[in-house]
Formats: structure tokens, sequence, C-alpha cells
């Protein structure tokens, strides 16, 4: 399980575990905020395509997804 601080997520970088579409490595570039500052979402970046995807900031969490860094 990897353990992430909501509030230093924002630029972090991310390896996809299983890539889809050649996109591995992504790149956190922005988060949405409920009305009382918790991080609700984040949009992640592949660093090759530029394409975007949002998820729910916790599912980074779960390492068979997800490894925080480039690996």
């Amino acid at each position: 399980m990897n353990t992430i601080n909501p509030q230093k997520l924002l630029h972090s970088k991310w390896t996809a575990v299983k890539p889809e579409n050649k996109e591995k490595h992504f790149l956190v570039t922005e988060l949405e905020r409920d009305d009382a500052g918790t991080v609700m979402t984040c949009t992640l970046e592949a660093v090759m395509s530029k394409n975007t995807r949002v998820l729910n900031w916790r599912d980074l969490k779960d390492p068979a997804v997800w490894l925080q860094g480039w690996k």
C-alpha cells in the first residue's frame, strides 16, 4: 500500500504497472477539492502523449496498479 499525503500530490510522478496505449509515466497536473478543501480527484497526464485521465486520488494507493515515482 502506497502512503500518500493528498496535500503533496500535485506535481508528483507515477508509473502505471500495466501501461495502456504505451502510456507508462504520469504526472499529477491538477487536483479537484470539495468546499472544505479536501482532495477528491486528481488529473494524471501521460508524459509522452499528453493524454489526461481523472481518477480518485485514493486509487494511487494500490501498488498493483500504480507505483510512486518513475520506474
